[in-house]
Parts: structure tokens; C-alpha cells; sequence
């Protein structure tokens, strides 16, 4: 592990302060296994999981030049995919809020392809819990969350509408993206 840790850090150092694409390829070698389980443990789609972590590599590169500021790079590109599949998680929670709204109530699947039946059913419980944390909050911030999240109205447009002040929207959004996230991470 001793030995993993240092050759992180002179990948670090390599590609922060010589722009070494041989240093990026390497730490890319060693650490991607692991922040790809990760990222599958938190979204249960290999496809996805495999894109997110492709992500946060590109986001690395682009970024090479401020990781001399960055103390455990593991653990920063860790946190990186948590965030990113966290991310991911709300997008999906968007689309099945806006697919929980349809009139025609079919099922609605997420975007995995060649997803086996336990990914499905992960999924679909996903989606479930996801509805379920929606569907806590109180009336108002559940529909202020509605408008602006799912329908993409402006918060001045929310705050015009329910003649409410955009601050009390966007106070709003703030209380139902905090109790949505709380809901979801207790399955993470």
C-alpha cells in the first residue's frame, strides 16, 4: 500500500508539473478498477460506472495543473467519483420524476443497456426510492422542485407563478435537494 501511495504521488507530481501523458496513463492503470467498482457499488450500471470514471480521469487531465495543491490524489479522485455518480443518481432522479408524471403510467426503465435483471431490479428500486424521497417533501417544495427541476422553469418564472419571492424558490430547491439527497444516501 506504502509502495502504491508513492508512486501515486510521483504519478502526481509527473503530471502536474512536467504535463507527463505516460504518468497520466499509468495512475489511469492503477486506479481505475478500483473507482470503477466504486462508482458501480453507488449506480449498479457497468456502462455507466465505466463513463463515470472515464469522466473523472478526463476532468483530471484537464485539471493536471492544479493537483500540486491535491495531498492524497486517491483519495481525492474517490471523492471525485462519489460526486459524479451522485451527480448521475439526480440526473436519473429527474427522469424518472419526469416519467413518474406521465399520464400513461407504463413502466419506465433506466437508461442501461444490456442491463442483467439484477441491475434492472436495482434500478427500478433506485427509481423507486427516488420517488419515494420526492414524494416526502412537503407540497409546496414538491412542486417548486417539479417546476424548476423537471418542467426547467426559471425561479424568477416558479416565484411569478405561485407569487412567491424567487428567494423563498430558491430556498426551496435547497431544502428538497438536501432531504432527497439525505433519503438517497442512507442506500449508498
Amino acid at each position: 500500500m506504502l509502495y502504491q501511495t508513492n508512486k501515486i504521488r510521483d504519478l502526481q507530481f509527473r503530471m502536474s508539473y512536467y504535463n507527463d501523458e505516460k504518468a497520466y496513463e499509468a495512475l489511469y492503470a492503477i486506479l481505475f478498477d478500483d473507482l470503477y467498482r466504486f462508482a458501480f457499488s453507488i449506480i449498479k450500471c457497468k456502462e455507466n460506472a465505466e463513463e463515470i470514471v472515464s469522466d473523472v480521469f478526463v476532468k483530471l487531465w484537464k485539471k493536471k495543473d492544479q493537483l500540486s495543491h491535491v495531498k492524497d490524489l486517491r483519495l481525492y479522485l474517490f471523492t471525485a467519483t462519489k460526486n459524479y455518480a451522485l451527480n448521475y443518481i439526480v440526473k436519473q432522479s429527474k427522469w424518472a420524476l419526469t416519467n413518474y408524471d406521465r399520464e400513461d403510467n407504463s413502466e419506465c426503465k433506466w437508461n442501461c443497456s444490456d442491463s442483467s435483471p439484477e441491475e434492472i431490479y436495482i434500478s427500478n428500486e433506485t427509481e423507486s426510492m427516488v420517488n419515494k424521497a420526492i414524494e416526502t417533501l412537503p407540497p409546496q417544495c414538491r412542486e417548486i422542485f417539479r417546476m424548476v427541476r423537471v418542467d426547467g422553469l426559471q425561479y424568477k418564472d416558479v416565484a411569478s407563478a405561485l407569487n412567491i419571492s424567487k428567494f423563498t424558490v430558491r430556498n426551496q430547491i435547497v431544502i428538497a435537494s438536501r432531504r432527497i439527497s439525505k433519503t438517497l444516501s442512507c442506500y449508498l
